[in-house]
C-alpha cells in the first residue's frame, strides 16, 4: 500500500462564496485528508471557512486594490495604518497595476505563495507537490524550481472569459480593459510548464490544449466534485410543478441567461422563472422580461445561502442550464444531485456532464425557441422528470461525488509526485498514459 501523500494547496481566493475555486479547495481538501493525506493550505483573501481537517492554514496577506479600485473607491486603497509601507516593492507594484485597470492578483499572491514555501522548505518542511487552484502565477515556476513537482486545476481557461468580455465590450476603452483585466500570456506559460494540468471535462481539456498550448501528455480530466450530502433530494418537499429554475450571471455572456428569458416567452402563461443571481435595479434579465412581456413570471432572487439553494433546487420542476459556454456546468450537476431533471444546451462540457448523470435533456446553444421546447415536453410529462431525476442522482453520486474525485486526483498526484510509484491506472486514456511515460 503506498504511503499518506503531504500536499500543499495554494489558492489565491480560498472563501467558498467568491467563486467555484474556494468551493472546490474546500472540499477537495477535506476528501483527501479523509483519505488519510496530509494536507496543508496557502491561501489568500477573502479567506475559507475554518479546515480542521487541514494539518495547517497559512494565511497569505492581500490589500484587495483591485477590489477597492473596481467598486470605484480609489480613496480606501491606501491603508489607514502605515499607509507609507505601500511603498514596498510587492505591494506597491499591486497598488499601481490595480489604479490604472490591470488585475494584479494572481501574480501576486504566486510571489507571497513562493516566499513562504521557501521559508518552510528552510525551515524543514517537506511536501510531496504542491497543488495550485487555477492562480497561475509566475511564482509557481520559482516553487517549481525549488525541486517540488506543482499541479494545478485550470476548470477553464481564462482566454473563455477573455472572448465573453470582448462580447459585451461597446467602445475601444472597454476593449482595453478586457486585455488588461485578464493575464492569459502568464497564465498559460505557467500552464504549460507545470507538471500536470488537471480539469473538469475534456470540453475543457480540448479548450486548455487549444488555447493554452498545454501538450496533451500533461492534461488529466479528473472531474469537479459534489457535496451528494447537501445536494440531495428530500421527498418532503413538494415540488412546482410549473416552476424552472436558472442559476447564472446575467452580467457573464456565456451563462446565456437572456435565452432562458428568452424561452420564458415561448411556454405557457403559467409558467414561471426563478433566477438566482445578484439582483439591483435595472438588472438585464427584468428589463429583457418586460420587454417580452413576462416581467411578472420572473423572479430574481438574488444570491442564496448553500441551504437556500438546495431548497429551491429540491421545489423546482426543473433547471434549465442555457450556457453558451461551460467548462464543467456545476448547476446541472447540483440540480441532478436534488434528483431535479435538467433542460441544459449542447455547448461546451454540458452534453458530456449530461451523459455522464443522466439526468437531463439537450437543448441548440444559443436558441431560446429549442430552450423552449426541451422544457415544455418535461413540464408536460411528470413521470419523465421523475425518472430523469432518479437518474441523475445515481449518475452524479457516482461520477462526481468528492470521495470519486478526490481518488482520481491522487491518481495524478502519484504519476508526477518524487519517489512515488506511479499508480496503474489515471483518468487518462491509454494514448495519454503512453505518452506520460515517454515526457521528461
Amino acid at each position: 500500500m503506498s504511503r499518506p501523500l503531504r500536499i500543499c494547496f495554494v489558492a489565491y481566493r480560498g472563501n467558498m462564496r467568491c467563486g467555484g475555486q474556494g468551493v472546490y479547495l474546500w472540499f477537495l481538501a477535506r476528501e483527501l485528508a479523509r483519505l488519510g493525506h496530509r494536507v496543508d493550505v496557502l491561501v489568500g483573501p477573502p479567506y475559507p471557512d475554518p479546515m480542521p481537517f487541514a494539518r495547517g492554514v497559512e494565511r497569505l496577506p492581500n490589500d484587495e486594490f483591485w477590489a477597492k479600485w473596481f467598486v470605484g473607491d480609489p480613496a480606501r486603497m491606501l491603508p489607514p495604518e502605515r499607509p507609507a509601507g505601500v511603498l514596498s516593492p510587492l505591494r506597491f507594484y499591486e497598488l499601481a497595476a490595480s489604479r490604472i485597470g490591470f488585475f494584479p492578483e494572481p501574480f501576486v499572491f504566486s510571489v507571497r505563495a513562493f516566499r513562504a514555501m521557501a521559508a518552510r522548505l528552510r525551515a524543514g518542511e517537506r511536501y510531496d507537490l504542491v497543488h495550485d487552484v487555477q492562480c497561475l502565477g509566475w511564482g509557481l515556476l520559482a516553487i517549481r524550481a525549488l525541486g517540488l513537482p506543482v499541479v494545478t486545476t485550470v476548470h477553464h481557461p481564462l482566454t473563455v472569459d477573455r472572448r465573453a468580455s470582448f462580447r459585451r465590450d461597446r467602445s475601444l476603452s472597454d476593449a482595453v480593459g478586457t486585455v488588461e483585466f485578464h493575464p492569459v500570456g502568464m497564465q498559460g506559460f505557467v500552464a504549460r510548464h507545470l507538471d500536470r494540468v488537471l480539469t473538469s471535462s475534456s470540453a475543457s481539456a480540448r479548450e486548455i490544449e487549444r488555447d493554452f498550448g498545454v501538450a496533451p501528455e500533461r492534461l488529466r480530466m479528473v472531474g469537479n466534485g459534489l457535496d451528494t450530502e447537501l445536494y440531495s433530494p428530500d421527498p418532503s418537499v413538494a415540488r412546482a410543478p410549473r416552476e424552472m429554475l436558472c442559476v447564472g450571471r446575467a452580467a457573464d455572456p456565456n451563462k446565456g441567461v437572456d435565452r432562458a428569458v428568452g424561452a420564458l416567452a415561448h411556454l405557457p402563461d403559467d409558467v414561471r422563472l426563478t433566477l438566482v443571481d445578484d439582483d439591483h435595479p435595472g438588472h438585464p434579465a427584468r428589463r429583457q422580461a418586460l420587454a417580452l412581456g413576462v416581467a411578472d413570471r420572473l423572479d430574481v432572487v438574488g444570491r442564496l445561502p448553500v441551504e437556500e439553494l438546495v431548497a429551491r433546487y429540491r421545489r423546482a420542476a426543473l433547471v434549465i442550464v442555457p450556457s453558451r459556454y461551460e467548462g464543467f456546468g456545476l448547476p446541472a450537476v447540483e440540480a441532478m444531485g436534488c434528483a431535479t431533471p435538467v433542460v441544459a444546451t449542447t455547448a461546451g462540457a454540458l452534453p458530456e456532464v449530461i451523459r455522464t448523470g443522466g439526468g437531463g435533456v439537450l437543448a441548440p446553444s444559443d436558441d431560446a425557441r429549442g430552450l423552449a421546447r426541451a422544457a415544455a415536453t418535461l413540464l408536460e410529462r411528470e413521470e419523465l422528470r421523475r425518472a430523469l431525476g432518479e437518474r441523475g442522482r445515481a449518475g452524479v453520486t457516482a461520477a462526481y461525488g468528492w470521495p470519486c474525485i478526490a481518488a482520481r486526483t491522487v491518481e495524478a498526484y502519484r504519476e508526477i509526485a518524487r519517489g512515488l510509484p506511479a499508480s496503474t491506472t489515471t483518468s487518462a486514456s491509454s494514448g495519454e498514459r503512453a505518452a506520460a511515460a515517454s515526457s521528461p
